[in-house]
């Protein structure tokens, strides 16, 4: 179990040689406060609005405390310097007042932007358009600035304007720059012989991919070969993105600008332009392609005997769809896939993926045993017309062709990061991006382990590989019950968050000592910083990047922005579609609980929405309980729980707010029972 170290806290980084000044990040709340979150500090710096001096949400800055106004206050300070911007794109309206045209942006926190005549292109007043910050000290004291889109319902749809602006608001641009498409020209279309001659060549061994069935960037692939000596050969093949994106190239400053693909119901915005993601460096079955890759000698009870890691170039033979694997696993068993490998009549690549599955599964049992939480995942996915609007809802569940990917890349990356473990410069181990995941937060296991026990779950939480094993018991007791949904919710908000950092503490959730992110180079950029390591490694010629801290960092914090970007598209979706649908009722689950009310997520739907503390009040006043993630009737004793089903209906959807209202169906009933009494009586 990956315990040795904890994370420590770094000191506090300073700029300058005073004391009281600290570089950090904005964290900017909705009433318009910040709190400067400075690495080494205990506590974040508080900065009032009138203090932050320009500086906006994500932005890196240089803060100056200022005396406390009293004993004991919370630390607060000043914003010196703007270092660098989290956001140079905003949305926001056009305005033209006595000759002089602004853009007014939607964020309430930022001033209106002057815009100069050359730079409004065919913007008219009135439209709601994407302005890119040239200048943040004007000449009107204002930032300047440039219209670089036009996002006119008009012309598109509401949903194509709103997907724009959440996109936008969370840091990632629509477009990549022209330097960029200018880059793109000069890429080779073709693989040089020189390059083939370089790498191990393996475009004769059996090859194909996996993927979701409207993926276009197939990044990863398996090849499959029986050995004489009665092992398996497996290879785990991912694009070579790195031949394409050279350090220090416009093309690569933007890939770790953007840090990460977005993927939002109707559209994916990409790392990498589509020339690289879709064309050059997707697997596609019968090209050939340059990969990095990982290939392994492996029982057929999954002990690996030997690895090898290095450049090669493939050539997929087939492209599969979850679904068609997850049919091939479903009528077979894995018992006979040894037998149908050595049939010459045996279907086309069917004894190739039973023996991987056979094989993903042991991994997955063994990964399981040695401390690996076993949480299942679910994904709400939308059925879109070709407006895009949703014209249905299904969950996607993961099933056994997606776990026979997901141990495979979880190998991979396992032993990418075990092998750089292994390497030093000057006699210290080598910076390197790690995958980690720290423990459980130990005040909210406290308060989870006691919710458990009234179901009959008992936690040990004496050490960190019993805090595992209680949470594996649990999941599998609760299989199929009414209170798995609440008990896997709850567990997973006790978790800490995984981040990119390059001190190896481990990956607690996974039960890895060692891990990394190697297997998606196309959407994530530690990937491919962990490409061109790994080559400097095979190649004796260790160059350590100093800044590497800083890049894992902004990493993260790009990864947190997408996540919450997908959540937010993801909300607008449920709430459109759910506004076909007000006045119906659905059964739910108590999904959330706060003082002034719980939400509810509808069972066949996952659409989450609130009820009101408020619109209970003909039940009883009702108070909350923390530690039991409840509303308590004061009078009757009444509970609304997490985890509790109810029946409710649909109220109200507000798009503009992303938002659903809920009212219990009792409670409605009770209302038109009073209504029509009243009625009657008059």
């Amino acid at each position: 179990m990956p315990r040795k170290k904890q994370r420590k806290r770094k000191s506090p980084p300073s700029s300058t040689s005073h004391a009281r000044e600290y570089q950090g990040t904005v964290d900017m709340t909705r009433s318009g406060m910040a709190y400067i979150m400075v690495e080494g500090l205990d506590k974040d710096i508080r900065v009032r609005q009138k203090n932050l001096n320009s500086a906006l949400h994500g932005d890196e800055v240089l803060v100056k405390v200022i005396p406390r106004r009293k004993k004991g206050a919370r630390m607060e300070g000043e914003v010196l310097q703007v270092i660098r911007r989290k956001r140079q794109e905003f949305t926001g309206v056009l305005q033209i007042i006595a000759h002089e045209a602004f853009v007014v942006p939607d964020d309430e926190h930022l001033p209106k932007v002057h815009v100069d005549a050359d730079h409004i292109h065919d913007a008219q007043p009135g439209d709601k358009v994407v302005v890119k910050i040239l200048r943040w000290q004007g000449t009107h004291h204002l930032p300047e600035g440039e219209i670089t889109q036009v996002l006119d319902p008009g012309l598109t749809s509401a949903n194509d304007v709103a997907m724009k602006e959440i996109l936008i608001s969370h840091g990632f641009p629509l477009v990549f720059p022209n330097e960029v498409m200018q880059e793109l020209l000069h890429l080779p279309e073709y693989i040089p012989e020189k390059e083939i001659a370089h790498r191990k060549d393996v475009r004769n061994i059996t090859t194909f991919t996996i993927d979701p069935i409207d993926a276009r960037d197939f990044d990863d692939a398996l090849s499959f070969k029986m050995l004489k000596n009665g092992l398996y050969e497996i290879g785990v093949h991912i694009a070579d993105v790195s031949y394409y994106v050279l350090p220090g190239t416009a093309l690569d400053e933007e890939a770790y600008r953007r840090a990460t693909s977005v993927y939002l119901p109707d559209r994916v915005l990409p790392m990498l332009p589509e020339k690289i993601s879709n064309e050059l460096c997707s697997l596609r079955p019968h090209e050939d392609k340059l990969c990095f890759s990982v290939i392994f000698h492996v029982t057929a009870h999954a002990e690996i005997k030997k690895h090898w890691i290095g450049k090669t170039v493939i050539r997929s033979d087939r492209r599969f769809t979850y679904e068609e694997v997850q049919e091939i696993i479903e009528a077979h068993a894995a018992e006979e896939a040894e037998m149908m490998l050595k049939e010459k009549d045996a279907p086309a690549f069917v004894g190739e993926i039973m023996m991987l599955h056979h094989i993903a599964q042991q991994l997955r049992r063994e990964r399981i045993a040695n401390g690996a939480i076993n949480f299942s995942s679910s994904e709400v996915r939308f059925i879109l017309d070709e407006r895009a609007f949703p014209i249905g809802i299904t969950i996607k569940e993961s099933k056994a062709a997606h776990q026979l990917i997901e141990e495979m890349m979880l190998l991979a990356n396992r032993t990418i990061a075990e092998f750089a473990a292994k390497y030093t410069y000057q006699h210290r181990p080598i910076p390197f991006p790690y995958r980690v995941h720290d423990q459980p937060d130990e005040e909210k296991l406290k308060i989870f382990s006691a919710f458990a026990l009234k179901f009959g779950h008992r936690f040990d939480l004496s050490t960190p590989q019993s805090i595992a094993a209680s949470f594996n018991k649990m999941l599998a007791l609760v299989q199929g019950r009414p209170e798995q949904q609440v008990l896997e919710s709850l567990g997973i908000r006790t978790m800490a968050k995984a981040v990119y950092s390059t001190e190896n503490i481990g990956h607690y959730g996974l039960g890895f000592d060692h891990y990394c992110h190697f297997t998606s180079p196309i959407r994530r950029y530690p990937d491919l910083m962990v490409h061109r390591i790994i080559q400097q490694c095979l190649e004796g010629k260790i160059v350590p990047d100093k800044e590497l801290e800083k890049k894992c960092r902004h990493c993260s914090e790009m990864e947190r922005h997408a996540m919450e970007a997908e959540r937010e598209a993801t909300k607008y979706k449920q709430v459109e579609y759910m506004m076909q649908h007000i006045g119906e009722v659905f059964d739910g689950v108590i999904s959330g609980v706060a003082p002034f009310g719980f939400w509810v997520e509808t069972i066949d739907t996952k659409c989450e929405g609130m009820i009101s503390i408020q619109s209970l009040l003909s039940i009883d006043e009702f108070r909350y309980s923390e530690t039991e993630y409840a509303l308590i009737g004061i009078h009757t004793g009444r509970r609304f729980r997490f985890g509790d089903t109810v029946t409710i209906l649909v109220a109200g959807a507000n798009l503009q707010k992303r938002q659903l209202d809920y009212e219990l169906v009792e409670v409605v009933e009770q209302h038109h029972i009073s209504k029509r009494k009243k009625r009657s009586k008059s």
